[in-house]
């Protein structure tokens, strides 16, 4: 460029996370291409295999005020293959628009921005991650050093290649830009030694010691990109020896350091914003209220805005280690454990992040803290969410390899998966579920097992049955049926629906059902209060209310009640005693809160004591009782049930197109159709092209595919005169371009409420 106002600054590309999944069986190669205004091009190394890759690679780009950065994402296996070449998103950015957020010489700025598609539509997905920086040295190199530069890669990366031009991807071979000194094997097989060594002085700050296959040993510098042979000598400089002294005393009190500074935190910060609020638990750790939002946060927000960078100059790995490591050991002082499968992790600049190898997927939130993400939504939904990745990350939730065949017919559902969740073990039930409706083509990736649960759950939990009735507060939430055992085989079959609701928690399926209050708090072993009998018989409840909450109230020489109660068994009458001897111990005012909470256990649980013990039995074979206690009731029933309100704005916000766009005519119809819907047929079209009439209770955005999320997808395609089909594994519908909107909603309503089954294609 030869603008008088241009300037270089540093790009580093960091990291992508959740990239658009193309192919089904296959995950991409990605690399990212940077340009500037059509020209300085450069691209990164290629990331096998992966939908959230990491490659904190820097370039130094000469810009001005009016330049715009382009960040393309491709992946390299369709790279001069396909005729999009493997495109999976693209960012621009403006530097107009960083240099007026404050980018002044040396500092620099985090981004994360969202991928956009491209001209031909193709849905993408995901975030990059950029530094933008103008904090580092510029000055000429000696011709010996820029040799060396070019003859070894620090980061020794075999798969990095940058080029001026997009012609050609980068490939994963080694090539001469990533020889080592002595034009040997590439670096990628190095073997690092450390960085001191008893027989020699310390190295200074920056310099890293390795030693190349052939056993020679050569000195990087991290500090300007260079390597030698010759090992460099710490220069006599008491400011260096003091920082390094300060930096051993502060690895050994890792401790000291959190105290101090959360002791000094008001007095050192200034006062909260307006709004604010410093608040502390029971347990004594701080957190912070913002009236303002109605939010809550571990994050002081008088730190907010410094903690994101710890530093703006770049560490080589040594001190990147280091720092991890206290990082580490503060977190855990404070915070306590990550959840199983997960890893902190830091970048030269010293922000940490944090890597689920569970899922696969990187994030800048620590998951032991609210998500910043989360603040504009419901708290109890910010709490869900915290339990639900600790509970899945523990290895009693990771599925078993293999797979678990069920083939049931839908005339005869509840007999047939009876049959065969039965006779597996719950080893085998961990497997992969794979099932099949005899008669019918289709093949479960996600969309078959989530409508074997829709169904199974109406089947199983139909009051025709005896095994459930609905309770008396209304004909919605069920209850079990404490005259279940009028089937001799009601016991086994109380084991086998433990069995279902467990299978349904540990594959993340829904059941089409909600049970009284009581019935989950039982689950996790929680005391029963008269509150609950409200939902089992509101008569007796507000008898109870009236005996026990108005303490004005004598029943002194009024209510002619004794410690035994009379119910009636199928035409007969029986009296059971509440406590030993009970039919002759008067209530009275002494000991009436005995007898409503006696009242109360007879009523909801000692009654179906011996059916929900079963219940119980299969249950607990794929949910530990430990893992299932982190939740309370109201997250149980999400749990199981997931959410029944269907929100249409949360629906279209988080819907891809293919071959439509969302200003397309077809497009704005389906959703004046779907917005025409009664729930209950909006529960239809959802189970039709889901598979299920539940939805996660983040909203569409957590729709599970066959391979993890996926959003729903309107694709156009079929002929005109042809229904909508639906692809539940995928959450997918297919709409063909009707010529008016009473023909669309004619044939969506037909496909919704008059077809069944599955087929191949």
């Amino acid at each position: 460029m030869a603008s008088s106002d241009s300037r270089v600054v540093k790009v580093t590309v960091v990291a992508a996370d959740g990239l658009y999944k193309r192919d089904f069986l296959k995950l991409p190669d990605p690399f990212a291409v940077i340009t500037v205004d059509g020209e300085q091009t450069h691209s990164t190394s290629v990331i096998k295999k992966s939908l959230n890759p990491y490659w904190n690679e820097s370039f130094n780009i000469s810009v001005n005020q009016n330049s715009v950065l382009a960040v393309q994402i491709f992946d390299q296996k369709k790279w001069n293959k396909m005729k999009n070449q493997g495109f999976l998103g693209v960012i621009n950015q403006k530097f107009s628009d960083v240099f007026s957020q404050g980018l002044a010489v040396g500092g620099d700025e985090m981004l994360t921005l969202e991928l956009k598609k491209s001209n031909n539509n193709e849905p993408v997905s995901g975030k990059l991650i950029l530094n933008i920086s103008t904090n580092f040295a510029q000055g000429s190199t000696s011709p010996q050093s820029s040799i060396e530069q070019n003859l070894l890669s620090v980061n020794s990366d075999p798969a990095r290649s940058r080029t001026n031009s997009v012609s050609i991807p980068p490939v994963s071979s080694s090539s001469a830009a990533n020889s080592t000194p002595a034009g040997s094997a590439a670096p990628s097989v190095l073997r690092a030694v450390p960085a001191t060594d008893p027989a020699l002085a310390p190295l200074p700050p920056g310099w890293e010691q390795r030693r190349d296959p052939n056993g020679r040993t050569y000195y990087v510098d991290h500090n300007n990109r260079i390597t030698q042979w010759k090992r460099p000598t710490m220069p006599e400089d008491s400011t260096i020896r003091e920082t390094q002294r300060q930096q051993m005393m502060n690895r050994n009190l890792p401790d000291a350091t959190v105290t101090a500074s959360s002791s000094s935190s008001s007095t050192s910060l200034g006062p909260l914003a307006p709004g604010w609020e410093e608040r502390r638990t029971p347990e004594g750790r701080t957190y912070f209220v913002d009236h303002n939002t109605r939010t809550t946060s571990w994050s002081d927000p008088r730190r907010a805005q410094g903690s994101s960078q710890t530093t703006t100059t770049p560490m080589n790995p040594g001190q990147t280690a280091a720092q991890l490591v206290i990082a580490q050991q503060q977190a855990q002082a404070t915070l306590g454990p990550l959840p199983g499968g997960w890893e902190m992790r830091m970048t030269t600049t010293g922000r940490k992040y944090f890597v689920d190898h569970n899922s696969k997927i990187t994030t800048w939130d620590d998951p032991r803290l609210p998500s910043s993400v989360d603040t504009n939504v419901p708290q109890y939904k910010r709490d869900f969410r915290r339990k639900l990745i600790y509970f899945r990350s523990q290895s009693a939730m990771r599925p078993v390899a293999g797979q678990c065949h069920v083939a049931v017919r839908r005339s005869n559902i509840f007999e047939d998966a009876y049959s065969e969740i039965m006779r597996y073990s719950p080893a085998d039930l961990k497997k992969r579920l794979m099932i099949k409706f005899q008669g019918e083509d289709g093949l479960d990736y996600g969309g078959l097992s989530r409508e074997f649960f829709f169904l199974l759950s109406h089947e199983m939990f139909n009051p025709q049955f005896a095994l459930f009735e609905y309770s008396a507060h209304d004909n919605y939430t069920l209850k079990i049926n404490p005259h279940s055992s009028i089937n001799p085989e009601h016991l086994n079959y109380f084991k086998f629906i433990g069995r279902v609701v467990g299978l349904a928690i540990f594959h993340q399926r829904f059941l089409d059902a909600f049970f009284i209050t009581a019935f989950y708090k039982m689950i996790i072993r929680k005391q029963i209060t008269i509150k609950d009998m409200e939902s089992v018989d509101p008569e007796v409840y507000k008898s109870l209310q009236w005996t026990l909450v108005f303490r004005d109230n004598s029943i002194d020489g009024v209510l002619d009640l004794t410690f035994d109660i009379e119910e009636d068994k199928f035409g007969e009458i029986v009296s059971t005693e509440l406590k030993e001897n009970g039919k002759n111990i008067a209530v009275t005012d002494a000991n009436k809160e005995e007898y409503v909470r006696l009242i109360c256990e007879h009523r909801i649980s000692k009654t179906v004591a011996a059916q929900f013990q079963e219940f119980l039995v299969g249950f607990h074979e794929l949910i530990p009782a430990d893992l299932i206690s982190v939740y309370d009731e109201r997250e149980l029933e999400l749990l199981i049930g997931g959410i029944a309100e269907i929100d249409i704005d949360d629906w279209k916000k988080n819907t891809d197109y293919r071959g439509y766009t969302e200003n397309d005519e077809v497009v704005k119809w389906f959703w004046k159709c779907v917005s025409s819907f009664e729930p209950e047929k909006k529960a239809r079209l959802l189970q039709f092209v889901t598979g299920t009439s539940r939805i996660p209770v983040n909203g569409f955005k957590d729709l599970q595919g066959s391979d993890g999320p996926r959003r729903f997808t309107i694709e156009k395609l079929g002929e005109v005169g042809a229904l909508p089909k639906s692809h539940t594994c995928f959450n997918r519908i297919d709409l063909p371009q009707y010529k008016n909107y009473d023909t669309l909603v004619q044939k969506l309503t037909m496909a919704v409420e008059e077809t069944v089954g599955f087929l191949q294609e």
